[in-house]
This record gives C-alpha cells, structure tokens and sequence, in this order.
C-alpha cells in the first residue's frame, strides 16, 4: 500500500515538507492511547536469534535510523516502534542553527536517492539534552551524532565537538564524530588527519573522565580513497577509537539515470540512497579486510531492501541504519530486513 497510495501522495511534495508533516503527525497521533503499541505490534520482530551485540550493548536487533530523521531527540520514541532497534539522534550542534537556505533537500526519483544540503539545521545541544530526558522505550539504543555550528571556524571545531559531547553525555549510549557531512563549508577538511587526530584525541580525553565510558565511533565519506582510508583507520587504531559509520553522503554525481539538466540545477549537496549503495559496500568491505574484521562497523548508505542490508553484513558490518531506504521503501522496511536476516539464519 505504501508504494501504491502512500508515496506517490507524500512524492507530491517537498522532501522537507513532508518530513514536518511527518513527525507533527507520529507526535499527535502516538499521544492516542494505544496507537504505539499497535505500530508496535505490526513492525517489530521479537527474536533471540536477531538479537546483536556491538561494543558492550545489546541491539533486539541490527537495524537503526540513521542520523538526520530525529535531528532534535524529539520523535526518537515515535520512530521506534517502527521495527527499529537503535536511533541515531542529530547531527547536534552546540548553538541552535536554521541550517542552509531552502530549498535544500531533493529527491531523485529515477535514481531512487535524495540530494540534501541541510547544513546541519538543529535547535541545538541544550534542547537535545532535555528531550533526551524523556523516558524510552524498553530496548532502544539511542546514539548522538556531533557536529560543529556552521559558523564555527575549523581551528575552532575541537571546542564545538566537546560541547556537545559533554551535553548529551547522559542521554545516549554511544557516540559518532561527524566530520564528513558534505553540506558544512569546509568540513571535509577536518578528516584530514591532524585535525581528526585533535578532535577525536579530545573527546576520548573527556570520555576518560567520565564514570561510564561509552563509545565513540567515526563516521566517514564514501569520498576518500583508498590512501585516505588507510590514514584514517590509522588513526582510529591509533587512539581507540571503537568502531566506524560507513558512510555519510556523497559530493559524486557519477553513473545517475537522472538529467545532466535536472542534476545540476539541484547544484551541490550530499547524495544518498540507491546511487551510493555499491561505493558504501566496498568502503566496508575494504575497512573490514584491512582490520581483519576486528573494527566494529555500521553500514549506512544506499540500503534500499532486505538483499542491500544481507550484502552490508556479509561485508562485516554489525549493524546497518536506514535512511534514504525509509523513505523509498516505506515503513516496513526494517521488519522486512530482520525477517529475511531470520530466515537467512534458518537456512544456515
């Protein structure tokens, strides 16, 4: 029904749009007594042997939302009961900020991907932490994705990360350095490796104080090369960082079935979903050969249906998020991913 009657109604407006519509109607509707245990009972799968350990957590399963559906920790109780076991909350930012001129975010239907530059629009660590006090649900494994403000100058980037890392600290279970977001000027250049190097140095610094230690995973552009790959998890190894995201969104427009014509007059931004799904694979496949299979890796990227989400494991993720898949694919597709991850495991 989703992609029958749903989609092309939700497709007849802007990506953005639809997205606020979205979470208004998920806040109303679940303040309906009753309403989130039954698209609780409908999405989710309960099974032990879905069941999934990854750096001293227990996942109910391998599948997430990626970062940039709850920006705010606002609706995180709301999207999880649509067959997710983990949400990744932000990217947060230590100043509120309203992100990138609009419009700002567009889908390539041919393609199946979107293209956005958001620009990290969030209403900041602060509110973030207090919605993280709302209580969860049973289960669910929340992560909190650090950014700078845009406004931030990147020698000045260690201080935005430490803030909000130290403001969320309580409210999440783990961790992910952001520094390979497309759509923040400049960013990219803090993957480089002294100024990686002085960020994730200074939040693993901080964790050590802290009474509970959690992870702090890196998650990383489906743009670097092999030589680049290789610096970072040189790094990563170096300092203990305990896992990767791979990956963020792409700057590259290679092999698209969209117009030239159509393609550049969206201009720049980070493109996911059905284009990235071959580059996010081999950046797995190529992180979990180079370390053995003993670094902890989530796969996001271009996972559009169960057989996407298989590839991702095979490749040696743990667990894969969704994003772009969601909205394609509609909600079910996390319990249609466990389901055949169930199966899967019933043949073996």
């Amino acid at each position: 029904m989703y992609s029958r009657i749903i989609k092309p109604l939700l497709f007849l407006l802007p990506p953005e749009t639809i997205h606020h519509l979205l979470t208004r109607f998920l806040k109303i509707s679940f303040a309906i007594p009753g309403v989130r245990a039954f698209i609780h009972s409908r999405y989710h799968i309960k099974d032990p042997a879905l069941e999934t350990d990854f750096l001293g957590m227990k996942f109910s399963n391998p599948v997430g939302l990626a970062a940039g559906f709850d920006k705010n920790a606002e609706v995180f109780r709301e999207f999880s009961a649509f067959g997710f076991a983990f949400i990744e909350v932000g990217t947060v930012t230590p100043l509120g900020q309203a992100g990138n001129p609009k419009p700002r975010s567009f889908r390539l239907k041919t393609d199946r991907g979107l293209i956005n530059r958001m620009g990290f629009n969030n209403h900041g660590a602060a509110q973030a932490a207090r919605n993280l006090e709302v209580k969860r649900p049973k289960g669910l494994i929340l992560g909190g994705n650090l950014g700078k403000n845009t406004s931030t100058p990147n020698e000045d980037a260690v201080a935005d990360y430490e803030a909000v890392f130290k403001a969320i600290y309580n409210g999440v279970d783990y961790f992910v350095v952001n520094v390979s977001c497309p759509n923040i000027t400049d960013l990219h250049k803090l993957q480089d490796q002294d100024s990686l190097e002085a960020i994730l140095g200074r939040i693993l610094e901080i964790r050590e104080a802290m009474e509970i230690k959690k992870p702090v995973l890196l998650k990383i552009s489906p743009d670097l090369n092999e030589k680049q790959l290789d610096e970072t998890l040189e790094i990563v190894k170096r300092l203990g960082i305990d896992g990767i995201v791979a990956t963020n969104t792409t700057v590259s427009r290679k092999g698209l079935k969209t117009s030239q014509k159509e393609v550049e007059a969206i201009a720049n931004g980070g493109m996911s979903g059905a284009p990235i799904t071959q580059r996010s694979l081999e950046v797995v496949q190529y992180i979990s050969s180079k370390t053995d299979g003993k670094l902890p890796i989530i796969a996001v990227g271009g996972i559009m249906s169960e057989a996407d989400a298989i590839n991702m494991l095979d490749a040696g993720a743990t667990l894969i998020q969704l994003y772009t898949g969601f909205i394609y694919e509609g909600p079910g597709l996390a319990r249609r991913i466990n389901k055949a991850i169930l199966q899967r495991a019933k043949r073996a």
